[in-house]
């Protein structure tokens, strides 16, 4: 029997130099991986041309597979071809190609011939399965190139030197790939020298320390930097944490740009909903205050800090994310085995909202504030179509094919996660991109059923 052959093509409205350089910057293979897929990468030597090697494991721990992967064939502009050397299957070549269709389009393909373990009997049995893994995974891919090099066309930026903090979390971790297959350089603060990273800067916010002398010129400095609010159980030691993991960080990153010469000329400064508090269903938007619950505390010093700190002629923006959805982490990564066992939930009497948005949305939102000067203050950074919780997990469970007939009683909240529970599960957020929108910003997702069915491969 012969080997497995698949192919994936989409038209893309990118010249086929500008397609190909995407594919090569680092990053490129965090974006191309599709959320619901596990790889970790180890190491990346080289680029695209022949000898350039990558080495990832698969799957999730205590049960990966590695993969080593070789790059055998390049061309620029037009190819590049890589070969499993370690891995799952029997053989895996896969074959990028970039079909010039005039200056501004490219066919994309891609190609994969492979063997199953088992060969031949691997690909007479299963065969049909791995064609419908591919075809979802390089649906996603194609998608995601598409999408992120739209992104980057519309925000029409030079290349800029961007300082993150707080790099290696949800956010974090999908906006450097994101920024730097854009063509921008990221720069990430981290807490010791001993992490393996590239372009980075040691800080300290506990004892005031940063390493300004070897920053250099920087133009944007975003700032997510920020304990877990909803990991642990709320107490008195755990509610000043969460404020001083905030407070301390933004005091030290916005007085340290601000004394930069030249200064950057934007910070980023992430925020919550959880600002405007318990609002049952009232729409809010940017111009609405605070509301009274502690995290509402909690995201008003948070802002209060980077205003006091920062210097005036440095535009501030504050991003008001909502409920970030990813299976890779966050609110959705906890929820999704329970809801795939069949035992999705609402919460409570389920009518208090859930402001979402997908996270390539969040990223998409970085990027437009980069782009537009009119945009500084408070920016929500939600979808436009919130949800109650009810919703949510009637549209989750559908997503996934499976029953949401329980019930999460309040006081069972209120037992196990206290003052915590109340404030992130039980209250209710109807947030209102209004800047986002009148800006011009596009969604990919705005409706969660879309979402959901995207990040998870179910499209």
């Amino acid at each position: 029997m012969k080997s497995g052959c698949f192919i994936k093509k989409s038209h893309m409205p990118f010249s086929a130099e500008d397609a190909f350089d995407w594919h090569a910057r680092s990053g490129a293979i965090e974006r191309l991986t599709p959320p619901w897929v596990n790889i970790d990468l180890l190491s990346r030597k080289g680029g695209l041309e022949t000898g350039a090697t990558v080495l990832m494991n698969m799957g999730k721990k205590p049960f990966q597979m590695a993969w080593h992967a070789r790059h055998i064939e390049y061309e620029y502009g037009k190819m590049f071809r890589d070969m499993q050397e370690k891995g799952p299957f029997n053989s895996w070549v896969h074959t990028h190609l970039f079909h010039k269709e005039g200056p501004s389009n490219t066919l994309m393909e891609d190609r994969i011939d492979y063997k199953l373990p088992l060969h031949p009997l691997g690909n007479m049995f299963a065969g049909w399965y791995m064609e419908k893994e591919l075809e979802k995974i390089f649906t996603h891919r194609h998608s995601t190139v598409y999408h992120d090099m739209s992104a980057h066309k519309k925000a029409n930026l030079s290349p800029l030197r961007i300082l993150i903090s707080g790099a290696s979390g949800l956010i974090g971790s999908a906006l450097t790939p994101y920024l730097t297959t854009g063509g921008h350089q990221v720069i990430r603060l981290v807490r010791t020298k001993t992490v393996k990273c590239q372009n980075k800067i040691v800080w300290d916010p506990s004892s005031g320390q940063i390493d300004t002398k070897n920053l250099g010129p920087i133009d944007v400095v975003i700032n997510l930097a920020g304990e877990n609010i909803g990991q642990k159980k709320w107490d008195s030691g755990r509610k000043r944490l969460l404020v001083e993991s905030r407070t301390k960080s933004t005091t030290l990153l916005a007085t340290a740009i601000s004394n930069l010469e030249p200064r950057p000329s934007l910070f980023i400064c992430a925020s919550a909903i959880g600002y405007y508090g318990d609002r049952k269903d009232e729409m809010l938007t940017e111009n609405h205050g605070p509301g009274d619950l502690f995290i509402s505390g909690i995201c008003k010093t948070w802002e209060a800090c980077a205003k006091t700190a920062v210097h005036p002629d440095i535009r501030t923006a504050f991003m008001r994310i909502g409920i970030g959805l990813s299976p890779k982490g966050g609110a959705l990564g906890e929820l999704l085995f329970p809801f795939k066992m069949g035992l999705g939930a609402k919460i409570g009497k389920g009518d208090q909202y859930m402001s979402w948005i997908s996270l390539d949305d969040i990223l998409d939102a970085f990027l437009h504030v980069i782009s537009k000067q009119s945009l500084s203050g408070p920016v929500n950074v939600v979808a436009p179509e919130p949800v109650t919780n009810r919703e949510f997990t009637k549209i989750f469970a559908d997503v996934l094919n499976r029953p949401s007939v329980f019930t999460i009683p309040e006081k069972a909240i209120d037992l196990i996660f206290g003052e915590m529970g109340r404030e992130i599960l039980l209250s209710s957020a109807r947030v209102k991109p209004e800047k986002l929108v009148q800006s011009g910003f596009t969604f990919r997702s705005e409706t969660l059923y879309d979402a959901l069915k995207h990040m998870l491969g179910k499209s």
